[in-house]
């Protein structure tokens, strides 16, 4: 079934999706009947349109698999690529049953990827049935639905096909939804509710995290990332104290603490105490400091021009703070270095999840 030369695409569409937004209802999951009658129309197959004429465009080997109208084939079979049709709905309207039996043909037929178009409700049942295969299969999706917080969409359907099409490597990413009910009453309340592959490419979407928990989640995630094998240097403010407790201890508040597989090499170190561990592969825990967002050159001195040359840098951060500083500043005393580290950052945000920032 189909060339093994080429990239294989499980392509679905959601044709709900999305309904619920123009007519007000912030969601349309079990709302499809109330939005119909308010005037709503479908809105996911035309951005799976859009999403399926930019993978065209990519030139790239593709081969695309799907389900049956109106969950993709009638999409698919309009473009010029090979598609297979692995099954159709059991009904003319459809549900996230329908979704979930399509996921698993789509991983019965070895895919590469699953380009979905959706909300997060979608995504949801997506990825219910990538983590119960646990094959590692990432998914990827068109942002379709009226609610599209997770990290796991393009920034746009165009992105979308393009990234199916190109991408070479993967990350793993939260899948969050809301509660609609609450979000229609105004109120936000999210969970995250998966974790799954997905392509690793600058136009997939940060996840747009709520509030609550957000530091935690940045904890979480560095102190599950550390290495055994790797020495750390951690900076001072309170994330990072934070991030110290969970390690195990009381950290210099105001300082640097050397750190490596659960024991505390150096508390309050200084520039030279940290240069003994230059050859321990270090990675450079620090948040950004002050109202302006200065990752060095403020209250952190320790970390020297040649101390930071020879350190992986990790910034953390809660996207709350981000949101309030806007870009991220450095001022080493070197401005060659300055010059090296200006640009695009990564900055963790949660466990999963980070965020390209600025450094100017």
């Amino acid at each position: 079934m189909g060339d093994p030369d080429r990239r294989r695409i499980g392509f679905l569409v959601n044709p709900i999706a999305g309904m619920g937004g123009r007519v007000g209802l912030k969601g349309t999951d079990g709302r499809v009947k109330e939005a119909k009658k308010l005037g709503a129309t479908p809105v996911a197959p035309a951005r799976a349109e859009r999403a399926i004429a930019a993978l065209e465009a990519t030139d790239g080997r593709v081969e695309l698999f799907t389900w049956g109208p109106p969950m993709g084939a009638q999409i698919a079979e309009k473009s010029g690529l090979s598609v297979t049709v692995l099954g159709k709905p059991d009904a003319a309207q459809t549900s996230a049953a329908d979704t979930r039996r399509a996921v698993d043909a789509l991983l019965d037929a070895e895919v590469e990827v699953i380009l979905f178009a959706g909300g997060d409700g979608t995504a949801v049942d997506v990825a219910s049935v990538v983590e119960d295969r646990d094959d590692g299969t990432p998914m990827l999706g068109i942002p379709a639905g009226v609610k599209v917080f997770s990290a796991v969409f393009a920034v746009t359907p165009e992105a979308a096909g393009t990234i199916a099409a190109t991408f070479d490597r993967t990350e793993h990413r939260e899948i969050a939804d809301l509660d609609e009910d609450a979000y229609r009453a105004g109120e936000v309340r999210s969970r995250v509710l998966g974790v799954v592959p997905v392509p690793v490419a600058e136009a997939v979407q940060a996840g747009k995290q709520l509030s609550g928990g957000t530091v935690e989640g940045v904890i979480e995630g560095t102190v599950a990332a550390t290495d055994p094998e790797r020495t750390y240097f951690l900076g001072p403010g309170g994330t990072v104290g934070a991030i110290k407790q969970a390690l195990g201890f009381e950290g210099t508040a105001l300082g640097v603490d050397v750190w490596r597989n659960g024991d505390v090499l150096e508390y309050d170190a200084t520039a030279d105490d940290l240069r003994r561990y230059l050859d321990e592969s270090p990675v450079i825990v620090i948040s950004p400091i002050g109202g302006q967002g200065f990752v060095f050159g403020r209250g952190n001195q320790q970390f020297a021009p040649d101390v930071i040359r020879a350190s992986e840098v990790d910034v953390v951060a809660a996207p709350t703070k981000l949101d309030q500083v806007g870009v991220l500043r450095v001022d080493t005393g070197d401005p060659t270095l300055d010059e090296e580290l200006r640009g695009w950052m990564k900055v963790r945000v949660g466990r999963f999840e980070r965020r390209l920032i600025e450094v100017v």
